[in-house]
């Protein structure tokens, strides 16, 4: 049995006229392709889950601030985004003359851990989709959401959708997994803040996993690892388009991610820099007068990491007289729970204040050609300089480097240096 997994996004279904288009896609896909079965993976309709976050915000916040500190009633709020969106999709399918059905997370047999609104995904049982293919008809998953071995409905944290769909299409053992959304493919920058970013028409995972994790609107970053392990077909293109859907991109309207070709360890004359991004959701938490010995950092971050909190770039300074300040981001979501573990790690290790600046953004340059190019930090740093954009931390790697400027230059920092780079 040929199956291909395909992966909406919520601005694809955000009206009914939305997902009625998207349901006649479909079926003229399911039609054409003959022999080929289709599980469609589905995100809340476009808003649905920030309106419900709101809604539980207005009834109390938890003692850490954000969102409800009842994990379980919170995945089983925002699991009925998916849910509603699965099906009125089946309902529209079917009025068109196929036969389609509808299963939450846990009905088609994904399994996490008892992890509340971040569960990670245990295993796989995809029967109830086989048999449901079986019988001819489409099958449309709630995405976002699986069932822990309790029984209770988790939820897989934001963004999971994709992941939801790169988890069946490696359990089902697609042909290939094709995500959907309202931008034609990837791009050199974010095309609705530079004019001149180009669509990507081939990129490699690391580049896309690079993107994801500097806060371009890629893919989900979980699901671009999963996609990376079993070397599962990725294809990234929108549902506006015209005349039907792209088939695994072959029709160059959209972009595909794959591994590199083996060669000099990367794609034969990759492309310098493929792409740059820009993330202002991100906030820098400072601890200061830090005692400069071993064991020390390790205090601070662990309390943090049990937190279930992601703490991405992290500089310290030079040491003086046996003291160092220790900086780091986190996402704003993250900031308050964040600075309530600094304060306390702080009192107890014996260190400083604990600050943090909101008004940051963090520019980033991502491309697999980076890695044999020297001067591509010198190149980044001169096209800030030009545009007199002060840097506030710098961080590298072989394939990326990231800078944090004021978050009032962030804008203009990406539009520099993609200008610097690819035009």
């Amino acid at each position: 049995m040929k199956i291909v997994v395909q992966k909406y996004g919520g601005s694809s279904l955000a009206t009914a006229a939305r997902i009625k288009n998207v349901a006649k896609k479909i079926v003229a896909f399911y039609r054409r392709k003959k022999g080929v079965s289709l599980v469609i993976v589905v995100s809340a309709m476009g808003g649905a889950t920030d309106r419900l976050i709101n809604l539980a915000n207005m009834l109390g916040k938890s003692p850490e601030g954000g969102l409800p500190s009842c994990g379980r009633e919170l995945d089983r709020l925002l699991a009925t985004g998916e849910e509603v969106s699965s099906n009125l999709l089946a309902l529209a399918i079917s009025s068109l003359g196929l036969s389609a059905i509808s299963l939450t997370g846990g009905e088609a047999g994904i399994i996490t851990n008892r992890a509340h609104t971040k569960a990670k995904i245990l295993s796989l049982d995809t029967d109830r989709i086989r048999k449901e293919l079986k019988k001819g008809r489409i099958v449309i998953v709630a995405g976002f959401q699986g069932i822990s071995d309790q029984g209770e409905i988790t939820t897989l944290g934001r963004g999971a959708s994709d992941l939801s769909a790169v988890a069946l299409a490696k359990a089902l053992d697609a042909e290939r997994c094709e995500i959907f959304s309202d931008v034609k493919g990837i791009y050199t920058a974010d095309p609705s803040e530079v004019r001149a970013a180009k669509k990507i028409s081939r990129i490699s995972y690391d580049e896309a996993l690079g993107m994801a994790g500097c806060g371009a609107r890629v893919m989900q970053g979980r699901a671009l690892e999963l996609a990376k392990k079993f070397r599962i077909p990725l294809f990234v293109g929108s549902s506006f388009s015209k005349g039907g859907l792209p088939s695994g991109g072959r029709d160059g309207k959209g972009t595909i991610i794959t591994p590199p070709p083996k060669f000099s360890g990367g794609f034969v004359e990759a492309p310098l820099v493929s792409n740059v991004a820009l993330n202002e959701k991100e906030a820098k938490v400072s601890v200061f007068r830090v005692l400069d010995r071993p064991g020390i950092a390790a205090k601070i971050f662990a309390p943090i990491a049990r937190a279930g909190i992601n703490v991405d770039m992290i500089v310290q300074n030079v040491s003086k007289q046996g003291y160092t300040d220790l900086s780091f981001t986190v996402s704003i979501e993250d900031l308050e729970r964040t600075m309530k573990i600094a304060r306390k790690i702080s009192r107890q290790i014996g260190a400083g204040n604990v600050g943090f600046d909101k008004d940051i953004a963090r520019v980033s340059i991502i491309g697999l050609g980076m890695q044999s190019h020297p001067g591509v930090a010198a190149k980044m740093f001169s096209a800030l300089a030009k545009h007199r954009i002060n840097i506030k931390m710098i961080t590298t790697s072989e394939i990326k480097i990231s800078t944090v400027v004021p978050k009032k230059e962030g804008k203009k920092a990406l539009r520099a240096v993609h200008k610097e780079f690819i035009g």
